[in-house]
């Protein structure tokens, strides 16, 4: 079974995603640490090639992910957006839409992401703006997910409650 988790930058869904790969025995891979071993870290490489280029080297990641059978893949929170992403990961596994409130986003940003290429710089009310506009395209396209999780608990919990939803078994 492939599973494809997707949502907002900050929403968890890399350490959810290696959380549930313990948990069910799964082998896990992000796509965000495929790229970095590709290309180095990720925000320089925006900074000098843009995020077209990048979105294109992330396209490429998800293809190769697509033939495997059995994994967790955490996307990027643009990995939905680019090309035709969504519908190939829709047709290859299931496709589930971490769901964070937006006020947990902007304090787990505030924290963590300051390497968000996207984000990079904001603070306060600019950060939160910043998020409202991303998820006002985004957010159409993560819903299009047949599955839904809550993501405001912790990783632990999100990932559990993310195995039942699946009908993933623990080992």
């Amino acid at each position: 079974m492939r599973v494809f988790i997707i949502g907002f930058m900050c929403s968890g869904k890399s350490i959810v995603g290696r959380e549930l790969a313990t948990m069910t025995g799964r082998r896990f891979a992000d796509i965000d640490r495929v790229i970095e071993q590709r290309i180095g870290p990720i925000l320089p490489w925006m900074k000098q090639h843009g995020e077209a280029k990048f979105r294109e080297v992330e396209s490429e990641v998800l293809a190769e992910l697509l033939q495997e059978e059995d994994v967790l893949v955490a996307c990027g929170g643009g990995t939905p957006m680019a090309s035709d992403n969504m519908e190939r990961m829709l047709a290859a596994g299931t496709v589930v839409y971490l769901d964070v409130p937006h006020e947990i986003l902007v304090e787990r940003a505030r924290r963590s992401g300051g390497d968000r290429p996207l984000l990079f710089g904001l603070k306060d009310d600019a950060l939160s703006d910043r998020i409202k506009e991303l998820m006002l395209v985004r957010e159409p396209k993560y819903r299009r997910a047949p599955v839904h999780v809550p993501g405001g608990g912790t990783p632990a919990e999100t990932a559990k409650q993310m195995a039942e939803m699946l009908g993933l078994q623990e080992r």
